[in-house]
C-alpha cells in the first residue's frame, strides 16, 4: 500500500490505492485539441535544442574550451523555457525566471575569464522550487496566491550555497500548492499561483508531486539540475514521473532555513538531476551545518565534500540488496520493469534477499499525518511571523483562499490547512506519540531489515506510471510505492530511471540507513551504467485508442 498521505491523498490514511480507479483524462474533442498542441511538438523543442541532455560535466567542457559562456547557456535555457513552458507543450514548470539570471552569468564568466573558477557549479543554471527563499526579485509563495507579492528578506541556507557555488539562480518552479499539503482532494502539480504542471512524457498526465515543476523542468532541459523539497515522495515521486534522478537525503544534511515547512520531523530539500552524477555534484555544494537549522548540527562530520568519488560502475558486485517483495509481483505496469531490475542487479555482481518493509511500516500512516498535522501548523506560523508577506498566521491563510474562494479554490478545498489550525501546540502528548510512532517505527522496520540480512540498501518501485490529472477528482494512484518508510525514517532515498511503462517513466528507488547517501550512490550509479533507462521527453499528447 502506497501511504503518501499529504502526497496524494490527504485524509485517507486507512485506504488502499487499489481501490481508487483512474478517470478518464479529457473528452475526445479536448485530446485531439491536446494532440495538435502537444503530441505534435516541432523538432526544435526537442531533440535538437542545443543543451538537449546536457549534463554539467558537458557545460562545464563547452565553458573551459570557450565554445559557450554562462551566459550563453543561461540564454539558451531562458529561450527553452518560452519555447515549451510558455509556448508549444506549455509544461508549466517554472512559475517564474529569475531577472538578474544574465547579470550573474555575466559576473560568473568575468571570474572564469580571470583564473577563478569555483567548482562544479560554476556559471550552471539551477531551477529552485517555489517554496524556498531567495533573497532577490522573486517571488516566494508555495504556489499560493495568498502569498503572492512576498519577496524573501535573505535567501535559504541552500540558496547561499547554491550562489557561493558559482550557480546561476535561473528561476522558480511550480508546485502542488503548500506542497500537497492543502486537501485530501488535491492535485499534484496544481497551484493557484502557477496553474497545472504538465507531464513532458504524455501531457495530460500527473507530473507528480510536490515538486512537479522541478522534475519536469530538469526531465525537458528547461536547466542543467533542480532542486527540490520533500516530506513523503516530493522529490522521489516526480523524480520517478519525469524519468529523472531524484535525491531525499537524509534529514540534516541540508538546512531547512528559508524554506516553507510541513515537518520539522520529515523535511528536506533535494537535488533533482538527470543522471547520478549531477545529483550527486549538487548534493555536495547544498550540504552544510546551520545554525540556524539545529538538526543539521547531526550531519557533523558524515557530510562528504565530494560524493562523486563513490561513484563506481562496478559498485554492485558483492553487495546485499534487499528487494521489497511485495512489488515483485501484482498488476502494476510498474512490476515487470521491477523484475528486470532485479535480475540486472544481480547479473552486475549483487546478492538478492527478499525483504518485507512494508509489512512493517503500513501500520504507520496515521500516525505520520498527525505529525505533518501538528509540525505544519507550528512550522508555517513562525514562518510567516518573520516573513514579508501579507499574511501572517496559517489562519490567515485559511481566511483568504475563503475570500477568494474564486481563484484560490476554483478546484478543491481546504481542509487539511483547516484541520492542522484546530490542532493544539507541540506540547500536546498526542503530538509526541504520533512522533514516536511514525519515526521510532519507521526507523526500526529499516535498520532491523538491514542489519538482520547485513544489507547494504533496499531497493522497491518509486512508484507506478502516472495516472491522468483530474481537477475534479483529484489524484487517483494505483500499484505500489515506497517513499514512506525512508521520509517517515528522515533516512535517504535514490530513484534512478527504470523504464518506461506505455510511454511514461517508472523509478528504482535505492533506500538506506542515516548517512549513507555515499554507498547508495555508488549503487545507483552502477545501476544508471548498466542500465542506461533515462530516456527524454517528446511531449507526446493524449493516449488515444
Amino acid at each position: 500500500m502506497d501511504r503518501r498521505i499529504f502526497l496524494r491523498n490527504g485524509g485517507l490514511t486507512g485506504l488502499a490505492l487499489s481501490t481508487f480507479s483512474f478517470s478518464a483524462c479529457t473528452s475526445a474533442p479536448e485530446q485531439a485539441k491536446q494532440a495538435d498542441s502537444a503530441g505534435n511538438t516541432d523538432a526544435s523543442t526537442t531533440e535538437s535544442f542545443e543543451l538537449n541532455e546536457a549534463t554539467i560535466g558537458d557545460l562545464q567542457n563547452k565553458m573551459s574550451g570557450g565554445q559557450l559562456t554562462s551566459r550563453a547557456i543561461t540564454e539558451l535555457y531562458l529561450k527553452r523555457i518560452e519555447a515549451i513552458d510558455q509556448n508549444g507543450p506549455k509544461l508549466r514548470a517554472v512559475v517564474e525566471v529569475n531577472p538578474d539570471a544574465l547579470s550573474i552569468a555575466d559576473a560568473l564568466d568575468r571570474e572564469r575569464k580571470a583564473g577563478k573558477v569555483r567548482g562544479p557549479l560554476h556559471g550552471i543554471p539551477v531551477l529552485i522550487k517555489d517554496n524556498i527563499d531567495s533573497g532577490d526579485k522573486m517571488q516566494t509563495t508555495a504556489g499560493s496566491l495568498a502569498l503572492a507579492g512576498h519577496k524573501a528578506a535573505q535567501d535559504a541556507f541552500i540558496v547561499k550555497k547554491l550562489r557561493e557555488a558559482g550557480a546561476v539562480l535561473l528561476g522558480k518552479t511550480n508546485l502542488s500548492e503548500w506542497a500537497n499539503f492543502r486537501s485530501s482532494r488535491s492535485t499534484s502539480g496544481w497551484s493557484s499561483r502557477g496553474g497545472q504542471t504538465r507531464n513532458a512524457y504524455i501531457t495530460d498526465r500527473t507530473p507528480s508531486g510536490s515538486s512537479s515543476g522541478s522534475g519536469v523542468a530538469v526531465s525537458a532541459s528547461m536547466c542543467a539540475v533542480a532542486i527540490g523539497t520533500e516530506t513523503d515522495g516530493s522529490v522521489v515521486s516526480p523524480s520517478s514521473c519525469s524519468g529523472i534522478v531524484g535525491v531525499k537525503p537524509t534529514v540534516g544534511l541540508l538546512s531547512r532555513s528559508g524554506i516553507i515547512p510541513i515537518s520539522a520531523t520529515q523535511d528536506t530539500a533535494g537535488p533533482m538531476a538527470r543522471t547520478v552524477r549531477d545529483a550527486a555534484i549538487l548534493l555536495a555544494a547544498l550540504a552544510g551545518a546551520d545554525p540556524a537549522d539545529a538538526v543539521t548540527q547531526e550531519s557533523t562530520g558524515k557530510m562528504q565534500p565530494d560524493y562523486t568519488k563513490f561513484l563506481d560502475a562496478n559498485g554492485l558486485k558483492g553487495k546485499r540488496i534487499g528487494v521489497e517483495k511485495g512489488h515483485l509481483k501484482g498488476e502494476s505496469d510498474a512490476v515487470p520493469l521491477f523484475q528486470q531490475a532485479v535480475a540486472l542487479l544481480k547479473a552486475q555482481g549483487a546478492t538478492i534477499v527478499e525483504v518485507d518493509v512494508e509489512k512493517q511500516t503500513d501500520s504507520l500512516g496515521e500516525a505520520e499525518y498527525n505529525v505533518l498535522l501538528y509540525e505544519f501548523k507550528d512550522g508555517v506560523n513562525k514562518y510567516l511571523a518573520t516573513a514579508g508577506a501579507p499574511v501572517k498566521t496559517l489562519q490567515d491563510v485559511i481566511a483568504f483562499n475563503t475570500q477568494n474562494k474564486a481563484k484560490a479554490m476554483p478546484f478543491f478545498q481546504q481542509e487539511t490547512l483547516e484541520s492542522s489550525q484546530k490542532l493544539d501546540g507541540l506540547a500536546s502528548p498526542k503530538y509526541k506519540e504520533a512522533v514516536s510512532k511514525s519515526r521510532n517505527g519507521a526507523r526500526r522496520a529499516l535498520d532491523s531489515t538491514l542489519q538482520k540480512d547485513k544489507l547494504d540498501a533496499i531497493v522497491a518501485i518509486t512508484n507506478g506510471p502516472s495516472p491522468c490529472i483530474d481537477l475534479v477528482n483529484g489524484d487517483s494512484w494505483k500499484g505500489p510505492g515506497f517513499s514512506s518508510p525512508a521520509a517517515m525514517a528522515g533516512y535517504p532515498h535514490i530513484t534512478v530511471p527504470m523504464g518506461l511503462a506505455h510511454g511514461l517513466p517508472v523509478g528504482l528507488s535505492f533506500v538506506g540507513s542515516a548517512y549513507s547517501e555515499a554507498s547508495l550512490f555508488t549503487l545507483a550509479y552502477a545501476y544508471e551504467q548498466a542500465s542506461k533507462l533515462r530516456v527524454a521527453p517528446k511531449f507526446q499528447g493524449p493516449l488515444v485508442g
